[in-house]
């Protein structure tokens, strides 16, 4: 759902924000990012809303890369991003109820709904009874409860509480992380970044990270985030891998196949005692199809085969090969009586042949 791709935030000449950040969070996870004030957590806020530009790298908010969202989508992609901050950000001049209708009102929605969503948002938030109280009247836990229920009112994908119990004690901070947790196991996408150890206590099942001088450390990390590029060349790679799997698997199908058959052929003849000339087999290569001529004189090397059926097919193949050599044997055994038959018959003619002149010449 959320992508840092190698993300670096340098301001003017100071030292960096960020350096070389990446992460990935997937839809609807909570995620902890804990470190100490200044090491650059507030900057991962304003990076993801647009309010900065990162110097390096690449930010992915679903399928959109946001280094190339044009700046009149910028309110449309903020809308979905809910951000708490740790001085609340309330105006003073409206009350609780008006607070939370703000955003609502502007986006057009009809009064009915308004009623009835800011409604919820109070009950969520336990605060139904503060709707027309101003932001002085209220404790700092309260002000924060109504910063979250401000949040939660465009129904957001992500939530991003930023030092959201910097201001507050114990107590409330713990009210507020269980709110927090709350929001999250009802669908929402939570982000909190904080050092305050109530809320790390609170929330250590979370997916973790850890910055420090603007340096991330994911210590949930299942596997390291590349470039897009490098997401693109892997994915490609996969694909024509399994591309080649699928050829070499249906290859060695049609391979088995046609050895069934050439087994069957082979059984057959053996049967009707034929003895004809061996055919041309096909045989796969790496590459395609090639031919081999079987030779009648070299019998073919049986192929090693631990099943009795291939076993079978050497012995009958053999048998093949040693009847075409005896019948070749009987062939030219016949060829040389016939020969000697026509001597014969030649010798028989020429002697009769001179008798008759013989018995002319007397006469």
């Amino acid at each position: 759902m959320l992508k840092f791709i190698q993300v670096s935030k340098q301001y003017l000449d100071d030292k960096p924000a960020l350096e070389n950040v990446s992460f990935e969070i997937d839809k609807g996870e909570l995620v902890l990012i804990t470190g100490p004030s200044g090491s650059g957590k507030t900057t991962l806020l304003k990076l993801l809303t647009k309010e900065l530009e990162p110097s390096e790298g690449e930010i992915f908010f679903g399928d959109q890369d946001l280094g190339k969202l044009k700046r009149s989508k910028i309110p449309y992609h903020r809308r979905k991003i809910g951000a708490v901050f740790q001085d609340y950000k309330l105006l003073p001049e409206l009350n609780v109820w008006e607070n939370i209708a703000l955003a609502l009102s502007i986006l057009g929605h009809p009064d009915n709904e308004i009623e009835e969503k800011v409604t919820d948002l109070l009950k969520l938030v336990g605060l139904a009874d503060k709707a027309y109280l101003f932001p002085h009247q209220l404790s700092g836990g309260e002000a924060q409860r109504i910063s979250i229920a401000r949040a939660l009112s465009t129904a957001p994908q992500i939530i991003f509480a930023d030092e959201p119990t910097g201001n507050l004690d114990a107590e409330n901070s713990l009210i507020v992380a269980k709110l927090l947790r709350k929001i999250n196991e009802l669908g929402t996408t939570v982000i909190v970044t904080t050092h305050d150890p109530v809320v790390i206590k609170y929330l250590n099942f979370a997916h973790k990270m850890t910055i420090d001088k603007g340096t991330l450390f994911d210590e949930s990390a299942k596997k390291p985030v590349k470039k897009a590029e490098e997401v693109k060349k892997a994915e490609s790679k996969e694909d024509r891998d399994d591309d080649r799997k699928d050829h070499d698997d249906g290859r060695d199908d049609h391979d088995d196949d046609k050895e069934e058959k050439t087994e069957a052929k082979s059984d057959k003849s053996d049967k009707s005692g034929a003895s004809k000339e061996p055919k041309v087999k096909k045989h796969w290569g790496f590459f395609g199809v090639f031919k081999h001529k079987e030779k009648s004189s070299q019998p073919e090397k049986p192929e090693k085969n631990d099943s009795h059926d291939g076993h079978h097919h050497d012995h009958h193949h053999d048998d093949h090969h040693d009847h075409i050599e005896v019948e070749s044997e009987d062939l030219d055994e016949d060829d040389k009586n016939d020969q000697h038959q026509d001597k014969k018959d030649t010798k028989s003619k020429s002697d009769k042949s001179k008798v008759k002149k013989h018995e002319e010449k007397e006469d």
